[in-house]
């Protein structure tokens, strides 16, 4: 199921107390995706930013919506029936920047009309809606 979430091979997710949860900016939409769960995402970009069981104190969050998602190191694979046979091949692959895709004229066009949240915290999000 967080694949289909994540649009991804897997969703890294750290558990906490919803009590320890503060949200900055904004509030996020929710979509039930069963009758016992509910998942958080921003209402401007679409990020997903929570894995939400509705009756617990407890909740999940992204990893990769964090301002430094290196912060907090994995301690285990959940739902490993469904990943990806190669995601544990990982390691040997070849790695490479994103920038590496685009050309120098790309990247200007992609830096001057991003509409993704950075990756660090704003005073104002979106920026359209500065004063």
């Amino acid at each position: 199921m967080c694949q289909k979430a994540a649009g991804n091979y897997f969703m890294p997710l750290a558990g906490t107390n919803r009590a320890n949860i503060v949200i900055t900016s904004g509030e996020p939409n929710w979509f039930h995706s069963s009758d016992i769960v509910r998942r958080g995402f921003c209402a401007k970009c679409g990020t997903p930013l929570f894995f939400d069981p509705v009756d617990s104190d407890h909740l999940a969050v992204t990893l990769g919506s964090l301002d430094d998602p290196s912060t907090y190191r994995p301690v285990s694979e959940d739902s490993v029936e469904s990943r990806v046979p190669f995601v544990a091949e990982w390691t040997g692959v070849r790695q490479k920047i994103t920038d590496d895709d685009f050309s120098p004229d790309e990247l200007k066009v992609i830096q001057d009309s991003n509409h993704q949240h950075p990756d660090r915290d704003t005073e104002v999000w979106p920026p359209e809606a500065k004063p």
